[in-house]
């Protein structure tokens, strides 16, 4: 049956037949020309809610803890666009052995991303992350506060 008979033709439809790889003549495509999610936004919203985070925020800093087990430094990407972008971005690859025959296949392999938008107080200079024991903390540390103002005092002249 054709999808946009029941009012099925939406961009959240038109993601989720991507995200099972329904090819597009299949899934009722895009009917008047409307194009869904390209393949590389759902790539990448696929690749964002597989890696969950927690976000902490400390007395002086930021702190964003995300569980990378068996991944080495180099598959781990962590950079700052611009806006206070924080990304952490990286692969899992699996291992390959040809005299290995699976027999279950649970662990996520593939690539892996997270973006964060950084608050306004967060130090752009001072960002440090540390990969121990298969979880990666990156910590942000905040401005100082900008001082309070103090009232200007004015004179008052006597005419």
């Amino acid at each position: 049956m054709e999808s946009a008979m029941f009012g099925l033709e939406t961009p959240l439809m038109t993601a989720l037949q991507h995200l099972l790889d329904i090819p597009d003549g299949e899934g009722g495509g895009g009917a008047g020309g409307k194009q869904g999610p390209t393949r590389a936004y759902v790539r990448d919203a696929r690749a964002m809610a597989g890696t969950p985070a927690d976000v902490k925020e400390l007395p002086g800093a930021y702190a964003f803890v995300v569980d990378m087990p068996g991944l080495s430094s180099s598959d781990i990407k962590v950079q700052v666009e611009e806006d206070k972008v924080l990304v952490i971005s990286g692969e899992r690859r699996r291992e390959e052995k040809e005299e290995a025959k699976f027999l279950r296949m649970e662990r996520r392999m593939g690539k892996f991303m997270r973006k964060f938008v950084l608050p306004d107080n967060a130090n752009m200079d001072k960002i440090s992350a540390v990969c121990q024991d298969g979880v990666l903390t990156v910590t942000v540390e905040k401005l100082p506060p900008p001082e309070p103002k103090k009232p200007k005092t004015i004179e008052v002249k006597v005419a």
